[in-house]
Protein backbone atom coordinates (compact mmCIF):
# COMPACT_ATOMS: atom_id res chain seq x y z
CA UNK A 1 0.00 0.00 0.00
CA UNK A 2 2.09 2.86 -1.34
CA UNK A 3 1.22 6.51 -1.86
CA UNK A 4 2.49 8.74 -4.66
CA UNK A 5 2.39 12.53 -4.68
CA UNK A 6 2.36 14.93 -7.61
CA UNK A 7 3.86 17.95 -5.85
CA UNK A 8 4.99 19.48 -2.56
CA UNK A 9 1.51 20.81 -1.85
CA UNK A 10 -0.04 17.37 -2.30
CA UNK A 11 2.61 15.81 -0.07
CA UNK A 12 2.04 18.33 2.72
CA UNK A 13 -1.76 17.86 2.57
CA UNK A 14 -1.37 14.08 2.74
CA UNK A 15 -4.38 13.53 5.03
CA UNK A 16 -2.70 10.97 7.30
CA UNK A 17 -2.72 11.21 11.09
CA UNK A 18 1.09 11.21 11.26
CA UNK A 19 4.16 10.95 9.05
CA UNK A 20 6.87 8.63 10.32
CA UNK A 21 10.46 8.79 9.09
CA UNK A 22 12.13 5.48 9.95
CA UNK A 23 15.57 6.47 8.68
CA UNK A 24 18.54 6.87 11.01
CA UNK A 25 18.85 10.02 13.16
CA UNK A 26 21.61 11.51 10.97
CA UNK A 27 19.53 11.03 7.80
CA UNK A 28 16.57 12.67 9.51
CA UNK A 29 18.71 15.56 10.80
CA UNK A 30 19.98 16.40 7.31
CA UNK A 31 16.45 16.78 5.94
CA UNK A 32 12.98 15.30 6.30
CA UNK A 33 9.38 15.81 5.33
CA UNK A 34 8.01 18.76 7.36
CA UNK A 35 6.07 17.55 10.39
CA UNK A 36 7.51 14.03 10.28
CA UNK A 37 8.58 12.29 13.48
CA UNK A 38 11.73 10.20 13.56
CA UNK A 39 11.27 6.59 14.72
CA UNK A 40 14.41 4.94 13.35
CA UNK A 41 14.31 1.21 12.79
CA UNK A 42 18.12 1.29 12.51
CA UNK A 43 20.21 3.89 14.29
CA UNK A 44 23.36 5.27 12.67
CA UNK A 45 25.68 2.65 14.12
CA UNK A 46 23.33 -0.21 13.26
CA UNK A 47 22.85 1.03 9.73
CA UNK A 48 26.63 1.26 9.24
CA UNK A 49 27.10 -2.24 10.69
CA UNK A 50 24.49 -3.83 8.41
CA UNK A 51 25.93 -2.03 5.38
CA UNK A 52 29.43 -3.28 6.16
CA UNK A 53 28.22 -6.86 6.54
CA UNK A 54 26.32 -6.59 3.25
CA UNK A 55 29.42 -5.42 1.35
CA UNK A 56 32.16 -7.43 3.04
CA UNK A 57 30.49 -10.65 4.19
CA UNK A 58 27.07 -11.65 2.88
CA UNK A 59 23.88 -9.92 1.71
CA UNK A 60 21.86 -12.73 3.30
CA UNK A 61 23.60 -12.32 6.65
CA UNK A 62 23.10 -8.55 6.45
CA UNK A 63 19.37 -8.96 5.80
CA UNK A 64 19.02 -11.46 8.64
CA UNK A 65 20.82 -9.25 11.18
CA UNK A 66 19.09 -6.16 9.84
CA UNK A 67 15.66 -7.77 10.20
CA UNK A 68 16.34 -8.65 13.82
CA UNK A 69 17.42 -5.09 14.57
CA UNK A 70 14.50 -3.54 12.68
CA UNK A 71 11.86 -5.54 14.49
CA UNK A 72 13.54 -5.08 17.86
CA UNK A 73 13.60 -1.31 17.40
CA UNK A 74 10.08 -1.29 15.96
CA UNK A 75 8.75 -3.10 19.02
CA UNK A 76 10.30 -0.42 21.23
CA UNK A 77 8.51 2.27 19.22
CA UNK A 78 5.20 0.43 19.47
CA UNK A 79 5.52 0.02 23.23
CA UNK A 80 6.80 3.60 23.57
CA UNK A 81 5.72 6.63 21.51
CA UNK A 82 3.00 4.78 19.57
CA UNK A 83 1.39 3.04 22.54
CA UNK A 84 -1.44 5.54 22.95
CA UNK A 85 -2.95 5.33 19.46
CA UNK A 86 -6.28 3.59 18.92
CA UNK A 87 -7.22 1.27 16.07
CA UNK A 88 -8.33 4.07 13.74
CA UNK A 89 -4.88 5.64 13.63
CA UNK A 90 -3.56 6.06 10.06
CA UNK A 91 0.19 6.77 9.67
CA UNK A 92 2.27 7.39 6.55
CA UNK A 93 5.73 5.79 6.72
CA UNK A 94 8.83 6.44 4.65
CA UNK A 95 12.53 5.56 4.55
CA UNK A 96 15.28 6.43 2.07
CA UNK A 97 13.93 4.70 -1.06
CA UNK A 98 10.64 3.27 0.14
CA UNK A 99 12.17 -0.16 0.59
CA UNK A 100 12.74 -2.62 3.39
CA UNK A 101 12.91 -0.28 6.38
CA UNK A 102 9.59 1.46 5.79
CA UNK A 103 7.99 -1.66 4.33
CA UNK A 104 8.86 -3.79 7.35
CA UNK A 105 7.70 -1.18 9.84
CA UNK A 106 4.45 -0.47 7.98
CA UNK A 107 3.77 -4.21 7.71
CA UNK A 108 4.08 -4.55 11.48
CA UNK A 109 1.77 -1.58 12.04
CA UNK A 110 -0.83 -3.06 9.70
CA UNK A 111 -0.62 -6.43 11.45
CA UNK A 112 -1.55 -4.64 14.66
CA UNK A 113 -4.56 -3.11 12.93
CA UNK A 114 -3.38 0.39 12.10
CA UNK A 115 -3.95 1.61 8.54
CA UNK A 116 -0.34 2.29 7.67
CA UNK A 117 0.84 3.14 4.16
CA UNK A 118 4.29 3.89 2.74
CA UNK A 119 5.61 6.54 0.36
CA UNK A 120 6.51 5.13 -3.01
CA UNK A 121 10.16 5.98 -3.57
CA UNK A 122 10.58 7.12 0.04
CA UNK A 123 12.44 10.29 0.95
CA UNK A 124 14.07 10.32 -2.50
CA UNK A 125 10.68 10.87 -4.15
CA UNK A 126 9.99 13.76 -1.75
CA UNK A 127 13.41 15.27 -2.43
CA UNK A 128 12.72 15.01 -6.17
CA UNK A 129 9.61 17.17 -5.73
CA UNK A 130 11.68 19.80 -3.90
CA UNK A 131 14.33 19.77 -6.62
CA UNK A 132 11.68 20.02 -9.36
CA UNK A 133 10.27 23.15 -7.72
CA UNK A 134 13.47 24.90 -6.64
CA UNK A 135 15.92 23.79 -9.34
CA UNK A 136 14.09 22.78 -12.46
CA UNK A 137 11.26 25.23 -13.01
CA UNK A 138 10.63 28.95 -13.36
CA UNK A 139 8.72 30.23 -10.37
CA UNK A 140 5.33 31.70 -11.31
CA UNK A 141 5.47 34.36 -8.58
CA UNK A 142 5.98 38.10 -9.06
CA UNK A 143 8.87 38.98 -6.77
CA UNK A 144 9.73 42.47 -5.55
CA UNK A 145 13.12 42.84 -3.91
CA UNK A 146 13.71 45.04 -0.90
CA UNK A 147 17.16 46.48 -1.51
CA UNK A 148 19.36 48.87 0.41
CA UNK A 149 22.64 49.15 2.26
CA UNK A 150 23.37 47.03 5.31
CA UNK A 151 21.74 48.56 8.38
CA UNK A 152 18.59 49.92 6.71
CA UNK A 153 16.41 47.48 8.71
CA UNK A 154 15.18 45.61 5.64
CA UNK A 155 14.52 42.39 7.54
CA UNK A 156 12.51 44.20 10.21
CA UNK A 157 10.59 46.09 7.54
CA UNK A 158 9.82 42.79 5.81
CA UNK A 159 8.31 41.49 9.04
CA UNK A 160 6.18 44.63 9.44
CA UNK A 161 4.90 44.15 5.88
CA UNK A 162 3.96 40.55 6.60
CA UNK A 163 1.88 41.65 9.58
CA UNK A 164 -0.05 43.88 7.18
CA UNK A 165 -1.02 40.97 4.96
CA UNK A 166 1.67 41.48 2.32
CA UNK A 167 3.16 38.25 1.00
CA UNK A 168 6.82 37.99 1.97
CA UNK A 169 9.56 35.40 1.71
CA UNK A 170 11.99 35.81 4.62
CA UNK A 171 15.13 34.12 3.33
CA UNK A 172 17.28 35.03 6.33
CA UNK A 173 14.79 33.47 8.70
CA UNK A 174 14.68 30.27 6.66
CA UNK A 175 18.49 30.21 6.40
CA UNK A 176 18.90 31.08 10.10
CA UNK A 177 21.50 33.70 9.21
CA UNK A 178 21.50 37.49 8.91
CA UNK A 179 23.05 37.38 5.48
CA UNK A 180 26.34 39.15 6.08
CA UNK A 181 29.89 38.57 7.24
CA UNK A 182 28.79 38.97 10.86
CA UNK A 183 25.39 37.38 10.32
CA UNK A 184 25.79 34.01 12.06
CA UNK A 185 23.09 33.08 14.57
CA UNK A 186 23.24 30.79 17.60
CA UNK A 187 22.58 27.17 16.67
CA UNK A 188 24.03 27.45 13.18
CA UNK A 189 22.35 26.97 9.82
CA UNK A 190 20.31 24.05 8.47
CA UNK A 191 21.72 21.73 5.84
CA UNK A 192 21.39 22.77 2.20
CA UNK A 193 18.67 20.16 1.70
CA UNK A 194 16.73 21.26 4.78
CA UNK A 195 16.99 24.89 3.62
CA UNK A 196 15.59 23.96 0.23
CA UNK A 197 12.78 22.02 1.88
CA UNK A 198 11.89 25.08 3.97
CA UNK A 199 11.99 27.26 0.85
CA UNK A 200 9.82 24.86 -1.14
CA UNK A 201 7.23 24.73 1.62
CA UNK A 202 7.16 28.53 1.88
CA UNK A 203 7.04 29.09 -1.88
CA UNK A 204 4.24 26.63 -2.57
CA UNK A 205 2.09 28.39 0.03
CA UNK A 206 2.36 31.75 -1.81
CA UNK A 207 -0.36 33.04 -4.13
CA UNK A 208 1.12 33.62 -7.62
CA UNK A 209 -1.54 36.25 -8.31
CA UNK A 210 -0.16 38.55 -5.60
CA UNK A 211 3.32 40.11 -5.38
CA UNK A 212 5.89 38.64 -2.99
CA UNK A 213 8.40 40.91 -1.25
CA UNK A 214 11.85 39.40 -0.72
CA UNK A 215 14.92 40.99 0.79
CA UNK A 216 17.67 41.46 -1.80
CA UNK A 217 20.43 38.97 -1.06
CA UNK A 218 23.47 37.58 -2.78
CA UNK A 219 23.25 34.06 -4.16
CA UNK A 220 24.61 32.77 -0.85
CA UNK A 221 23.32 33.32 2.69
CA UNK A 222 26.00 32.22 5.10
CA UNK A 223 27.00 28.79 3.80
CA UNK A 224 23.72 28.15 1.96
CA UNK A 225 23.13 28.67 -1.75
CA UNK A 226 19.86 30.00 -3.09
CA UNK A 227 18.48 27.34 -5.46
CA UNK A 228 18.51 28.24 -9.17
CA UNK A 229 14.79 28.82 -9.72
CA UNK A 230 14.60 31.32 -6.87
CA UNK A 231 17.89 33.04 -7.70
CA UNK A 232 16.86 33.43 -11.35
CA UNK A 233 13.56 35.03 -10.31
CA UNK A 234 15.35 37.37 -7.89
CA UNK A 235 17.87 38.54 -10.49
CA UNK A 236 15.11 39.69 -12.84
CA UNK A 237 12.80 41.16 -10.17
CA UNK A 238 12.23 44.92 -9.71
CA UNK A 239 13.42 46.62 -6.52
CA UNK A 240 12.22 48.86 -3.76
CA UNK A 241 15.29 50.76 -2.61
CA UNK A 242 15.48 51.53 1.12
CA UNK A 243 17.84 54.20 2.45
CA UNK A 244 18.66 55.81 5.78
CA UNK A 245 21.35 58.12 7.11
CA UNK A 246 24.73 56.67 8.08
CA UNK A 247 24.19 57.78 11.67
CA UNK A 248 20.86 55.95 11.89
CA UNK A 249 22.35 52.84 10.32
CA UNK A 250 25.24 52.78 12.78
CA UNK A 251 22.84 52.98 15.72
CA UNK A 252 20.64 50.25 14.27
CA UNK A 253 23.52 47.86 13.56
CA UNK A 254 24.98 48.47 17.00
CA UNK A 255 21.69 47.16 18.44
CA UNK A 256 20.95 44.45 15.89
CA UNK A 257 24.44 42.91 16.04
CA UNK A 258 24.95 43.27 19.77
CA UNK A 259 25.61 39.54 20.17
CA UNK A 260 28.57 39.39 17.82
CA UNK A 261 29.88 42.87 18.66
CA UNK A 262 29.96 41.86 22.33
CA UNK A 263 31.93 38.68 21.61
CA UNK A 264 35.27 40.28 20.84
CA UNK A 265 37.18 37.05 20.18
CA UNK A 266 34.61 35.78 17.69
CA UNK A 267 34.48 39.24 16.12
CA UNK A 268 38.26 39.31 15.61
CA UNK A 269 38.15 35.85 14.06
CA UNK A 270 35.44 36.86 11.58
CA UNK A 271 37.19 40.06 10.52
CA UNK A 272 40.71 38.63 10.22
CA UNK A 273 40.18 36.99 6.78
CA UNK A 274 39.32 40.42 5.32
CA UNK A 275 43.03 41.27 5.35
CA UNK A 276 43.15 39.64 1.91
CA UNK A 277 40.25 41.77 0.60
CA UNK A 278 40.40 45.09 2.43
CA UNK A 279 44.08 45.31 3.33
CA UNK A 280 46.07 44.69 6.49
CA UNK A 281 46.14 48.34 7.57
CA UNK A 282 42.37 48.68 7.64
CA UNK A 283 41.86 45.37 9.45
CA UNK A 284 44.52 46.35 11.99
CA UNK A 285 42.55 49.53 12.59
CA UNK A 286 39.40 47.49 13.18
CA UNK A 287 41.26 45.27 15.64
CA UNK A 288 42.40 48.36 17.52
CA UNK A 289 38.83 49.65 17.69
CA UNK A 290 37.71 46.31 19.13
CA UNK A 291 40.42 46.46 21.77
CA UNK A 292 39.45 50.03 22.69
CA UNK A 293 35.74 49.22 22.89
CA UNK A 294 34.86 51.68 20.08
CA UNK A 295 31.90 49.70 18.79
CA UNK A 296 30.14 52.43 16.86
CA UNK A 297 33.37 53.61 15.25
CA UNK A 298 33.96 50.03 14.17
CA UNK A 299 30.44 49.70 12.77
CA UNK A 300 30.80 52.99 10.88
CA UNK A 301 34.08 51.85 9.33
CA UNK A 302 32.71 48.43 8.43
CA UNK A 303 29.81 50.14 6.67
CA UNK A 304 31.93 52.66 4.78
CA UNK A 305 34.87 50.41 3.91
CA UNK A 306 33.34 46.96 3.51
CA UNK A 307 29.56 46.63 3.36
CA UNK A 308 28.68 49.68 1.26
CA UNK A 309 31.33 49.07 -1.45
CA UNK A 310 30.24 45.43 -1.69
CA UNK A 311 26.60 46.48 -2.02
CA UNK A 312 27.37 49.06 -4.73
CA UNK A 313 29.31 46.48 -6.71
CA UNK A 314 26.58 43.83 -6.49
CA UNK A 315 23.87 46.35 -7.36
CA UNK A 316 25.76 47.58 -10.41
CA UNK A 317 26.03 44.04 -11.75
CA UNK A 318 22.29 43.40 -11.40
CA UNK A 319 21.24 46.92 -12.49
CA UNK A 320 17.71 46.49 -11.10
CA UNK A 321 14.62 48.40 -12.15
CA UNK A 322 13.72 50.61 -9.17
CA UNK A 323 9.98 50.75 -8.56
CA UNK A 324 10.03 52.87 -5.45
CA UNK A 325 12.55 54.71 -3.25
CA UNK A 326 11.93 54.66 0.48
CA UNK A 327 14.01 57.07 2.57
CA UNK A 328 13.61 56.28 6.26
CA UNK A 329 13.96 59.24 8.66
CA UNK A 330 14.57 56.79 11.52
CA UNK A 331 14.88 53.08 12.21
CA UNK A 332 12.94 52.67 15.45
CA UNK A 333 9.79 50.52 15.53
CA UNK A 334 7.52 53.54 15.14
CA UNK A 335 9.45 54.66 12.04
CA UNK A 336 9.25 51.18 10.54
CA UNK A 337 5.53 50.93 11.32
CA UNK A 338 4.85 54.14 9.38
CA UNK A 339 7.13 53.05 6.54
CA UNK A 340 5.38 49.68 6.32
CA UNK A 341 1.99 51.39 6.12
CA UNK A 342 3.19 53.61 3.28
CA UNK A 343 4.91 50.77 1.46
CA UNK A 344 1.94 48.40 1.78
CA UNK A 345 -0.26 51.05 0.17
CA UNK A 346 2.29 51.77 -2.55
CA UNK A 347 2.56 48.10 -3.46
CA UNK A 348 -1.08 48.15 -4.55
CA UNK A 349 -0.33 50.61 -7.36
CA UNK A 350 3.15 49.47 -8.49
CA UNK A 351 3.69 48.08 -11.97
CA UNK A 352 5.27 44.76 -10.99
Amino acid sequence: MQKTFSGIGAFLSHGFDAVIDVRSPSEFAEDHVPGAINLPVLDDAERARVGTIYKKESPFLARKIGAALVFRNASNHIEGPLAGHDGAWRPLVYCWRGGQRSGSFAWMLREIGWRAETVQGGYKSYRRLVVDLMHGKSLPHRLVLLGGNTGTAKTALLQHLERRGIQVLDLEDLARHRGSLLGARPGGQPSQKAFETALAVAVQALDPARPVVVEAESSKIGTLLLPPALWSAMKSAPWIEVSASSEMRVRYLDRAYDDILSDTEALRAKLAPLRFHRGAALVDEWMAMIGQGRRRDLVASLMADHYDPAYRKARSVIAPRILHALDLPGLDDADLERAADDLAAALQTMDI
